[in-house]
């Protein structure tokens, strides 16, 4: 990794560049996220997190190789391009290099445990997924109605056009569910309000500081869409949703300040929200069947939302 710490270096001033602490490996073996330790001119110290994604040379070139490596493409577009519009109120990291090759990418990004967002939560507090769902508000808020230019048309990682295998793979039991999965998949996709999705909003992307403010890491799968299929995805298992809802909308009416009709737009996400649980519950059930068959509360919310379905 010399040639790698030696490029951190430069990109951020530093004399010196050492390796830290893996903190991860990527999904499927795809590289690492590691701690590097800065030192500059002045012998102070620092740190930067680095996302290095090198693909394995063995991997598969088949559809989900290839949507593995787009969304890393789609990571840098959007620090490129959208990260600079996040404030406090929907803190993501800085980039601070980047660097892409035939060999993988490279992202050099601000420490956010040393900004003060050091918590990582697998089964957040109540109040804590509220400062989830304050933060995806916030985002929602400020991306209404913008262009996914750079990203993935369709945000989330399980949305249906990247997920026909899984489809396919569902089982007979599950058969009003794929025959309603394009039907689930258009209502969604021609919700008249579109914002920005964070695309993986599960607990583990977040970061908590002492205060209560969150900050979001990981956008390999942001893109257009409904707000709703962030929350329902952080919600999903949830018991007390509708009261969470609340909290969600609360801000999310704080934070438009005029920039869309918020009453419409509510009244429309709000319905849409069954509508994204059976569209991920539709992803989980094809990815994840013996997880799915045991999911009985998923189960009745999903048959519930199919029994209302109209084209």
């Amino acid at each position: 990794m010399d040639a790698e710490l030696r490029f951190i270096a430069e990109a951020t001033g530093a004399t010196e560049a050492r390796l830290g602490e893996r903190r991860e490996a990527l999904w499927s073996g795809y590289g690492q996220i590691l701690r590097v330790h800065l030192t500059h001119e002045d012998s102070e110290e620092s740190s930067v997190v680095v996302k290095w994604v090198t693909p394995p040379s063995a991997a598969p070139d088949d559809v989900s190789h290839a949507r593995k490596c787009r969304s890393y493409d789609v990571e840098a577009a959007f620090y490129a391009s959208f990260a600079e519009r996040c404030d406090a109120s929907c803190r993501v990291p800085r980039l601070l290099a980047h660097r892409a090759s035939e060999d993988g990418w490279l992202f050099v990004l601000e420490d956010l445990d040393a900004a003060g967002y050091a918590g990582r939560r697998r089964e957040p507090t109540t109040r804590e997924t509220e400062a989830c769902l304050a933060w995806l508000a916030a985002f929602h808020a400020r991306f209404v109605g913008a262009s996914p230019e750079g990203l993935w048309e369709t945000g989330t990682y399980w949305h249906l056009a990247t997920r026909q295998a899984e489809l396919a793979a569902m089982t007979g039991g599950d058969a009003d569910l794929r025959r309603a999965a394009p039907l689930l998949d258009r209502k969604l996709r021609e919700a008249r309000f579109q914002t920005i999705l964070h695309g993986d909003a599960k607990p583990a992307n977040f970061c908590f500081a002492d205060d209560g403010a969150v900050a979001a890491v990981d956008f390999q799968y942001a893109g257009g869409g409904c707000g709703m299929k962030d929350v329902a995805y952080l919600l999903y298992g949830v018991e007390e949703t509708d009261s969470l809802l609340d909290v969600y909308f609360a801000h999310l009416r704080r934070r438009l300040a005029g920039r869309a009709d918020a009453d419409a737009l509510e009244r429309e996400w709000r319905a849409l929200h069954p509508i994204a649980h059976a569209d991920f519950a539709r992803f989980l059930a094809g990815w994840s069947p013996a997880h799915w068959s045991h999911d009985v509360r998923a189960q009745r919310l999903t048959r519930r939302v199919l029994e209302g379905l109209r084209p």
